[in-house]
């Protein structure tokens, strides 16, 4: 803590700055110091140490130590007014250049776990942490934080917030080693999805017929893959684009809302007993909610996200009203991503089940024949059994991700997901569309009456040009 003093601008924790240094409240009380004229200053980071733009991030949460006065207890609807200031640099050397200021709200929440006798005086409460200050790239070695409680007892200003001991501050940030397999990862997987999503729209256009849904589909997921994978991170190392966090939400959404909307149309195509397929306003229903659900997400990312990159300090839960909503979003995204994970099961089952009913055209055929749908009926479900596997690690990252937001908003429960979890993820992602566009390439394999001299006469067989394996054999099937 540093006490105010004309002729500085920025306090600093160490340092031949002009400020006295106190501290606690109790020497600034036998000095007659006032609250109005207490700052207190954080320098980020510790000393002889530097900040990296490696770090991609900052994230700073701000806990309280209050202790217990019967004078001066905590009101039930605490609320805590920061004059908050940030400022760098990049040398020990050059002045502090000023990035941000505000005057910040924080509603507290605090318990005290013993009895408010007088001889628990002086014991503190359990404050729960609250959300300070998030940036979107570390782009300068050095970080300054000066923090002031004003106090007004006309304007009801930090009235009733107790006795204020200590501020502490957390930074948290990405380790820059994981930033860099991270990169390497992205910098790796982007051309290979891209030249295979090049070979398989070449394989789609050399058809004579015009590509069905789910080619399309295929093609959009791989679109939408690449776009996710391009390493624009790079470029956050040498700018301070404080914009990345956002951009690598959007990024993450249109991933999402392409990954979910797939699988309920993929499942959809397969069901062979659904008179109406290839058309995608037959699954405006299943998709549309998705689409909502994705749309809802953004907004609530631009109402937190787009305005902390003008201010850094602000929160959408420094209200009771932005904290209800920002619970709720969160509590709905997690229910329905189980919801659907259900219903995406449903429809697997539906599609084994529709499968198996089929098979019992299989008798009648040739022992190579039988043995070659057989065979693709095998590859068929364990590719739709792989499905369901991606899908369910989808759903549980997602609905840990969106828990781990929710700790450092308001406390509560967390989860601890290690770098192999998230990197397993999203490489899980590339394999399954690298797989995707690969077996549903177009063949140019032909397996009709030219090649069926040892096709029973119960069997029907009809062939189009240039499908894929397991389209070509529910396309059979469907017609027995």
């Amino acid at each position: 803590m540093k006490t105010h003093h004309k002729g500085s601008k920025w306090y600093e924790p160490w340092g031949h700055d002009q400020c006295n240094k106190i501290r606690d409240f109790d020497e600034a009380t036998a000095k007659r110091i006032e609250a109005n004229n207490i700052v207190f200053a954080v320098h980020i980071p510790m000393p002889n140490r530097e900040m990296s733009a490696w770090f991609q991030f900052m994230l700073v949460i701000i806990q309280l130590d209050i202790a217990f006065k019967m004078q001066n207890p905590i009101d039930d609807r605490a609320l805590v007014t920061m004059d908050v200031g940030l400022a760098y640099r990049d040398s020990t050397l050059s002045e502090w250049t000023e990035m941000a200021h505000s005057i910040e709200h924080r509603k507290m929440s605090c318990n005290f776990t013993a009895t408010k006798t007088t001889e628990n005086e002086g014991r503190y409460y359990d404050c729960d942490q609250l959300p300070f200050m998030e940036l979107g790239s570390v782009a300068h070695k050095y970080y300054l934080l000066n923090i002031r409680l004003p106090v007004s007892e006309r304007k009801k200003v930090n009235i009733g917030i107790g006795e204020i001991r200590d501020i502490r501050l957390v930074s948290i940030h990405q380790n820059g080693g994981f930033t860099k397999v991270w990169f390497a990862m992205k910098t790796f997987l982007t051309p290979s999805i891209l030249i295979i999503m090049i070979w398989y729209w070449k394989r789609i256009t050399q058809m004579t017929r015009p590509p069905v849904l789910l080619e399309k589909l295929i093609f959009a997921l791989g679109i939408s893959m690449t776009f996710i994978n391009i390493p624009v991170e790079w470029f956050s190392v040498g700018f301070d684009w404080t914009w990345m966090l956002l951009f690598g939400d959007i990024r993450q959404g249109i991933f999402y809302a392409m990954l979910l909307s797939f699988w309920i149309i993929f499942c959809g195509e397969h069901l062979m007993d659904q008179t109406e397929r290839n058309r995608f306003s037959v699954y405006w229903k299943q998709v549309g909610p998705i689409v909502f659900g994705s749309f809802c997400l953004f907004i609530f990312d631009m109402c937190e996200r787009g305005v902390q990159l003008k201010n850094p300090f602000y929160s959408i839960c420094a209200s009771d009203v932005g904290t209800e909503l920002a619970m709720a979003i969160i509590l709905v995204a997690g229910i329905c991503a189980c919801l659907y994970f259900l219903f995406l099961c449903f429809m697997v089952f539906q599609v084994f089940r529709n499968v198996s009913g089929k098979r019992t055209s299989l008798p009648a055929m040739t022992k190579a024949r039988r043995l070659h749908y057989e065979g693709l009926i095998f590859r068929f479900k364990f590719l739709m059994l792989v499905t369901l596997a991606c899908a369910a690690m989808t759903v549980i990252f997602f609905i840990i991700s969106q828990v781990n937001k929710g700790h450092w908003h308001w406390g509560g429960y967390t989860v601890q997901v290690n770098s192999a979890f998230f990197t397993g993820i999203y490489g899980m992602w590339n394999l399954y569309v690298f797989a995707l566009m690969f077996l549903y390439a177009p063949s140019h394999k032909c397996y009709g009456d030219e090649q069926s001299s040892g096709t029973t006469p119960g069997e029907k067989m009809q062939y189009i040009p240039g499908s894929t394996s397991s389209l070509m054999i529910l396309e059979h099937f469907s017609h027995i």
